[in-house]
C-alpha cells in the first residue's frame, strides 16, 4: 500500500485525488508562468541541474527524496522512508501547505492557497515526466505490455455478459462511456492488452495501489470477462 508521508491516510488522499480528477488538470502556460515563483530554487528541463532544491523532471510517481546527488534535510528523507510519493494529489497538497506534508523542512516556500493555480503549476511539471498514453494528468499508466502473461491464460475466452455484472467496481472511477477527465479510460481496449495489463498490476508489475488491490481480487476467468465486455460494451 502507497502512503503518503507522515500524518496522511490513503482514504484522505484518495478522496482528495478524486476531487483533483473530477477538475481540470490545469494550464500548463499558465503553470510556466507560476514556475517562475519555484525557479529560484528549482530547475527543469533538459539542461536542469540541483540548485538549492532538487531538479523536477520526472516528479511524477517519483519517492520523496530520491534524486541522485542531492542533499535532503532530514525531515525530507524521513517523508521519502516513510512511503511519500508524488502524484496529483500529493503535489497538490504540499504545494498547498508545504509543512503540513514534510513537517521541519527546511524548504522556505509558503504555498500556494488558488487550487486553479496548483493545478495550472503541475499541468506544467507534468510536461517534464513521462507522456502516458491516456491523459496528461496522470502517472504514467500505460507502459508497453512488455510482461510476460501464460499464452494459456491470454487464450481464455472472455464472458462479457459475466464482465458486465463485474463492471460495476471498474465504472466507479473508469467512466463507462469511455471519458477519460481525471482517469484513464478502458473502454474498447483489445483484449489481449487488458489482461496484459490487470495481470500485470495482478503481479505488481506495475505499481498502483488501488489497481494492485482490485485486479488481486480477479481471477483469470474473471480478468477475461472484463476484457471481453470494455472490448465492445455497447454490444
Amino acid at each position: 500500500m502507497r502512503r503518503t508521508g507522515p500524518g496522511i491516510s490513503l482514504a484522505a488522499v484518495v478522496c482528495f485525488g478524486q476531487a483533483a480528477a473530477a477538475a481540470e488538470i490545469g494550464d500548463a502556460e499558465r503553470g510556466e508562468a507560476l514556475f517562475e515563483q519555484c525557479s529560484g530554487c528549482h530547475q527543469v528541463g533538459p539542461d536542469a541541474v540541483n540548485r538549492i532544491g532538487p531538479v523536477l523532471n520526472n516528479v511524477f510517481g517519483r519517492p520523496a527524496a530520491s534524486v541522485e546527488g542531492f542533499r535532503y534535510s532530514t525531515a525530507f528523507e524521513r517523508a521519502g522512508a516513510k512511503g511519500l510519493e508524488w502524484h496529483i494529489d500529493t503535489l497538490s497538497a504540499f504545494l498547498e501547505n508545504p509543512k503540513a506534508i514534510v513537517p521541519r523542512s527546511r524548504m522556505s516556500f509558503r504555498g500556494i492557497a488558488d487550487p486553479q493555480e496548483r493545478a495550472d503549476l503541475i499541468a506544467y511539471l507534468r510536461t517534464f515526466s513521462a507522456s502516458p498514453r491516456d491523459i496528461p494528468e496522470a502517472d504514467p499508466t500505460a507502459p508497453p505490455t512488455d510482461h510476460d502473461v501464460d499464452p494459456e491464460i491470454l487464450a481464455i475466452p472472455g464472458d462479457a455478459e459475466y464482465g458486465a455484472y463485474l463492471s460495476s467496481e471498474c465504472t466507479t472511477c473508469h467512466q463507462a462511456e469511455g471519458g477519460d477527465e481525471g482517469i484513464p479510460s478502458i473502454v474498447y481496449w483489445p483484449e489481449e492488452d487488458f489482461v496484459v495489463a490487470m495481470h500485470a498490476y495482478k503481479s505488481k508489475a506495475r505499481e498502483h495501489p488501488v489497481m494492485n488491490m482490485i485486479a488481486g481480487r480477479l481471477n483469470d476467468e474473471e480478468i477475461a470477462a472484463l476484457a471481453a465486455y470494455f472490448a465492445a460494451p455497447e454490444d
